[in-house]
């Protein structure tokens, strides 16, 4: 494991125009608002789990389950779909649409993704009249694609890789005039990933209503990192500044890492990771330029910490893949860690399993 305490706590990266641009809404309490108005909105359990937590050498651990989201199998649900009700409820409060269900018709959003985000578009746009079409690389399953076609999406392989996928999408969108919702940030395009943090502030809207102590650490996993900037401004809007916030990426994917350690937005090549949906080269930099600031710890894995754990949690029923439990990978392989954050049997630790497993 790699660790590296974040330099920039406090203060965030050196001001530069790519990281200067966009914020995320702190209001949680008008996000879950919002969600309210989706028919399948309903909380996600936060479970305690005391032979976890002593098997592990912490004093309590409660994990947030995002495996049931909506039905769609991870807190992703929470992302394009929020991004897309925003929309709606702009138009309609507006008056420039009547109803919800069909505020958007004749709009097609269009994303890339090898996995979760695209279910919650391709779930998200019909419930408000539009269409979806999610472009995926050679290398997602085909029981993937099947599912994103279940939920009414058009789907289009392009490329081998996700960032193949990407570009297609992005060039058929400018051609075609449908609207991209990416689940990341860069410069001139801001504002549809900022809406898709946005809708990840419900889980700890949902989690500050659950949780019986406050935690004193919180191990946020990452791919490009808005799930774990969304988190890291909800628990300090929350619990303020004492709780510990430990960012964890694949080390095949040190994205957010090397940023840190750069002190700008960098790229972190390397060979593929089996947590898929961390397997990002790049971050966003809109949640790059929160958890600079927000963040105290930078934290990886290796595949074989991830594959362990998620072996472990398997043995107790909660089946999940190695992206979904690389938080509590971390927590499972802290090491030395351990003494630099006062991970004893004092602490209070807070996870996310964010996802089912992929057969699910």
């Amino acid at each position: 494991m790699k660790t590296l305490q974040n330099p920039w706590r406090g203060k965030g990266l050196p001001e530069q125009p790519d990281l200067a641009a966009g914020t995320v809404s702190e209001d949680a309490e008008k996000a879950g608002a919002l969600y309210g108005k989706c028919p399948k909105a309903q909380p996600t359990p936060l479970q305690d789990l005391p032979a976890f937590a002593s098997r592990f050498g912490v004093g309590a651990l409660a994990v947030k389950d995002e495996r049931r989201r909506m039905g769609l199998g991870s807190f992703k649900a929470l992302g394009a779909a929020y991004a897309i009700a925003k929309q709606a409820d702009r138009k309609v409060r507006s008056g420039a649409a009547t109803s919800y269900e069909t505020a958007l018709t004749g709009t097609t959003f269009v994303c890339a993704s090898a996995g979760n985000h695209g279910m919650s578009l391709a779930a998200g746009a019909p419930l408000f009249g539009a269409e979806a079409v999610v472009f995926v690389s050679e290398t997602v399953p085909d029981a993937f694609a099947v599912r994103l076609a279940q939920k009414g999406a058009r789907v289009v392989r392009a490329g081998a890789t996700y960032e193949d996928s990407m570009a297609e999408a992005g060039r058929q969108a400018a051609e075609h005039g449908w609207q991209l919702l990416p689940d990341s940030t860069w410069p001139g395009m801001t504002e549809p990933g900022r809406d898709v943090m946005e809708g990840y502030l419900v889980m700890g809207t949902e989690i500050a209503q659950q949780i019986s102590s406050p935690p004193t650490h919180i191990f946020l996993q990452a791919g490009v990192g808005g799930l774990a900037a969304a988190c890291a401004v909800s628990a300090r809007a929350t619990w303020g500044q004492d709780v510990t916030l430990i960012v964890v990426e694949p080390d095949k994917a040190p994205a957010l890492l090397a940023s840190i350690e750069a002190g700008k937005p960098v790229t972190a090549p390397g060979p593929a990771s089996v947590m898929g949906r961390l397997d990002c080269k790049e971050p966003s930099h809109l949640a790059l330029k929160y958890l600079a600031r927000e963040a105290d710890h930078f934290v990886t894995i290796s595949d074989a910490e991830a594959e362990e754990t998620v072996a472990l949690l398997a043995k107790e029923g909660l089946a999940t893949t190695p992206s979904g439990a690389a938080g509590l990978a971390a927590l499972h392989h802290a090491g030395d860690l351990r003494d630099a954050v006062g991970l004893g049997p004092d602490a209070r630790v807070l996870c996310y399993l964010s996802e089912g497993p992929e057969d699910g």
